[in-house]
C-alpha cells in the first residue's frame, strides 16, 4: 500500500506533509470546467472524487487524496484572479462581506471512497483601496481562489473565519483527512500503518 495526493498544488503538498506519513503526488488530469446548474459545493466534491478515481486507476492498490476547493461569493463561483486587476475587484467586492469555502476531499483505494465538504465562512474586514493594493504588491495572492491566502498575510484582511477545521481554508482539510484516512488503517500516530515508498 502507498498513500498518494492527487494534486500538483505545492499548497496541498505543503498540508499533507504536517501529517508525517510518506506519500507522493501525481497530479490528474481532470477537466475542472463547471457543469451547468451545478453548486459551488457539488463541483468541490465532484472534482475531488474526480481527481481521486483518475490516480487510483492507474495506481491500483494505493490510497489516494483528492481535494478541490470552491470559493463563492453570493451564490457565485469566485475562481483565480490571474493577475492584480481581478484580485483588486474581487476584494474590493469582499469588503465587508462574507465568502464562503468549500474544501472538499475524497479518499480511495480504488474499491471504496470516502467524501467530505468543509465549509469555511471568512469575513472579510471593512477594506480601503490602499490596504488592498498594499496587500496585493507584497503577496500576489494570483494562484488563490478569493485572492486572499489566510496562511500569510492574507490574514489581516478578514475580521472572522468560521470552520470546524482550521486548515480547511488552505485547501486540505487535516482534521477530516485524518478522520477518513483511519478509515482506511492510516494513521499518522501508527508507526509503519503506510510503507515508506521505495
Amino acid at each position: 500500500m502507498s498513500l498518494i495526493l492527487a494534486s500538483g498544488s505545492p499548497y496541498r503538498k505543503a498540508m499533507l506533509a504536517r501529517l508525517r506519513l510518506p506519500f507522493r503526488t501525481i497530479s490528474p488530469d481532470v477537466d475542472e470546467s463547471p457543469r451547468e446548474g451545478e453548486t459551488p459545493a457539488a463541483m468541490a466534491l465532484r472534482l475531488s472524487v474526480a481527481k481521486a478515481l483518475t490516480v487510483a486507476e492507474r495506481n491500483p492498490g494505493a490510497v489516494v487524496i483528492g481535494s478541490d476547493q470552491v470559493a463563492t461569493f453570493q451564490g457565485r463561483k469566485i475562481g483565480k484572479p490571474g493577475g492584480f486587476e481581478k484580485a483588486r475587484e474581487q476584494l474590493l467586492s469582499f469588503s465587508g462581506q462574507t465568502v464562503e469555502f468549500h474544501s472538499a476531499l475524497c479518499v480511495t483505494d480504488g474499491r471504496r471512497q470516502e467524501t467530505r465538504d468543509v465549509v469555511t465562512f471568512c469575513r472579510f474586514r471593512q477594506l480601503s483601496e490602499e490596504a488592498i493594493e498594499t496587500y496585493l504588491r507584497l503577496e500576489q495572492p494570483y494562484d488563490t481562489a478569493g485572492s486572499a491566502k489566510a496562511e500569510s498575510l492574507g490574514i489581516t484582511l478578514m475580521d472572522s473565519m468560521q470552520s470546524d477545521d482550521p486548515t480547511a481554508i488552505i485547501g486540505l482539510p487535516l482534521i477530516a483527512l485524518s478522520q477518513m484516512l483511519r478509515q482506511f488503517g492510516i494513521d499518522p500516530l501508527i508507526p509503519g500503518s503506510v510503507p515508506a515508498e521505495g
